[in-house]
């Protein structure tokens, strides 16, 4: 029986818990809302995992940039551009999510509503640093564990080889995180299940036409940024033209899309970058599977800013300035601790919405779609690390510019 449900794609479970769903809601009505512990028991299971993986993956982050001090200059600057578009990227998706006409057809009710006072900005900036960063940890305070696994994470790099034994641990501690990622998410049909049965028994089919918008307006920011951003840097700083660049990134961006992950992208993407945008061999080695790691437009940027605000509007919660900055702030950060692996973009998400107080159990509306968003959230970074490799590395004098690209465009390559 088990090996018949793992046999069917991870995507189709949730595509066919989504129908059963909506199947449930619709002839059950009312009474459908017996299966919404389901999709509780779903968001409890995501809530568990946030503070830990920010923590953890946080800091693996950031000591794994000390692995090679000779790397220190490119790495830098790499990461600075990774954090330039992840801040772009959230911006675009605040925009795109403001501008969208959501309409009104799906009002829920949060189980649990939360006081929304505005700090001083004073304060703001003042509890970012945490007075007892276990408290923060127990609280959840997710802006100040950031801080903390920040510094944490530099600190060990300065330490060196006497801080080795943390190293290892943190870094054991990422992968056992990740591990238990992959786990809950495949909870990820049944919280599906569960809370659309209670939404489309409790509020009828109009619930569906939010997400068909939803799924829109990430895919015309993703496309924004892509050709505007991507595409403007590239004619800039990369020394090449957008038709040019596009044409020779496409097999990594069809790959991404396919296949929904960066790192199985990874082999395409390579080809990609050192044959056709003859960028150094040594630098795509380093940049790639850091890009895969750390460099998530699509997923820590565009997708937790309009999904903040898609789901600010079904529960009829306001946002205002501080909202909307803090949104900014946490989707640009959170782009370093989300991985290339399945799910944790949902995570990140969790992390956004908590900073600004918004309920978590409107993941599960975003997450019966989310096998569609993750597509294009997957293209969208896999193109940015290609970006990175050729603008950081002709910066560096790591393409060689006397040899034309010999484009491919097949995916199977």
């Amino acid at each position: 029986m088990f090996a018949f449900w793992f046999a069917i794609p991870f995507w189709q479970r949730v595509l066919g818990a989504l129908m059963l769903g909506i199947l449930a809601g619709v002839v059950l009505g009312e009474t459908a809302t017996v299966f919404k512990p389901l999709g509780t028991l779903f968001i409890n299971a995501i809530r568990m995992l946030v503070v830990p993986l920010v923590f953890f993956a946080l800091i693996t982050s950031i000591t794994s940039l000390a692995d090679n001090q000779k790397m220190g200059k490119l790495a830098g600057k790499t990461i600075g551009l990774f954090l330039f578009t992840a801040f772009i990227a959230s911006l675009i998706g605040l925009t795109v999510g403001s501008l969208m006409n959501w309409g009104d057809a799906l009002q829920l009710t949060a189980s649990e509503v939360r006081e929304r006072t505005i700090p001083p900005v004073a304060d703001v900036i003042t509890g970012l640093i945490p007075t007892n960063p276990v408290a923060a940890l127990v609280n959840g305070n997710v802006l100040q564990i950031i801080v903390f696994a920040s510094l944490v994470g530099i600190a060990i790099n300065v330490v060196g080889e006497k801080a080795d034994p943390m190293k290892k641990l943190v870094h054991a501690g990422t992968e056992i995180m990740y591990q238990i990622t992959r786990m809950v998410m495949q909870l990820t049909p049944f919280g599906v299940f569960g809370l659309m049965a209670w939404a489309v028994g409790s509020f009828g089919l109009a619930t569906l036409l939010p997400l068909s918008q939803f799924i829109i307006a990430i895919y015309i920011a993703c496309f924004i940024h892509i050709i505007v951003v991507y595409g403007g840097l590239v004619k800039l700083f990369g020394g090449m033209g957008m038709r040019q660049f596009f044409k020779a990134v496409l097999p990594a961006q069809l790959v991404a899309y396919s296949s929904a992950s960066s790192y199985g992208t990874l082999p395409v993407t390579h080809k990609v970058v050192t044959e056709d945008l003859k960028v150094s061999k040594n630098y795509a080695s380093f940049v790639l599977p850091l890009g895969a790691t750390i460099n998530m437009d699509g997923c820590g940027g565009i997708f937790p800013a309009i999904a903040a605000i898609f789901i600010a509007h079904i529960y009829g919660i306001p946002l205002d300035a501080l909202d909307y900055v803090l949104i900014t702030g946490t989707a640009t950060l959170a782009s370093l601790g989300t991985a290339g692996v399945p799910g944790t973009a949902m995570v990140m998400l969790t992390v956004t919405l908590s900073v600004v107080g918004l309920p978590l159990e409107g993941i599960a509306f975003i997450a019966a779609v989310d096998r569609i968003i993750d597509m294009m959230r997957t293209a969208t970074n896999v193109t940015g690390d290609t970006m990175v490799a050729l603008v950081v590395g002709r910066s560096e004098g790591l393409v060689d510019e006397n040899s034309e690209p010999v484009t491919v465009i097949s995916a199977s390559n």
